[in-house]
């Protein structure tokens, strides 16, 4: 389970997406994926080491011949029930379960990339938005964080420290 969390937060996929990667999708030498997301958009999602380590320990109770890295029944995880097991391993961590969502996750993933200085284009590319307006609706940037930004390291600033 840790994997299904390290690609949600780690990653920013979408639910349908996570659920339904192949059984290989992730390469423990390949720092990215490629995949076809909403309106079979193709685009690179970054996963991290730690990501790409949970993965591979999960592999490991995936039988072989199954095709999904998440498989339940005949096929894969289904979306529906993807929330619950979120929200099931929330609870055991002690975070109240009803502020959690695969889609909460995503957020935060979006929103922390942000706050960490992230370029919104590229960020944009990872979420796999087609509109721009999307993605700054998406991840509610605090506005002091964007004022703090434009004292810290617009180049003006500096002009206007030795003027005074």
């Amino acid at each position: 389970m840790a994997a299904l969390l390290e690609l949600l937060y780690g990653s920013g996929l979408r639910a349908t997406e996570l659920v339904s990667l192949p059984r290989n999708a992730i390469q423990p030498d390949r720092p990215f994926l490629i995949l076809r997301g909403k309106g079979g958009r193709e685009r690179l999602v970054p996963v991290s080491d730690r990501a790409r380590a949970a993965v591979a320990v999960w592999r490991e109770h995936v039988a072989a011949d199954r095709p999904f890295l998440f498989p339940s029944g005949k096929g894969h995880l289904s979306r529906v029930r993807l929330s619950p097991l979120i929200r099931a391993l929330a609870a055991a961590a002690g975070i109240p379960p009803d502020r959690i969502s695969p889609h909460v996750l995503r957020h935060a993933f979006a929103t922390h990339l942000l706050e960490g200085g992230a370029d919104l284009r590229a960020l944009q590319s990872m979420l796999g938005h087609a509109d721009i307006a999307t993605t700054e609706i998406y991840t509610h940037v605090d506005s002091r964080r964007l004022v703090e930004l434009v004292n810290e390291r617009h180049p003006l600033v500096d002009v206007a420290k030795r003027a005074s």
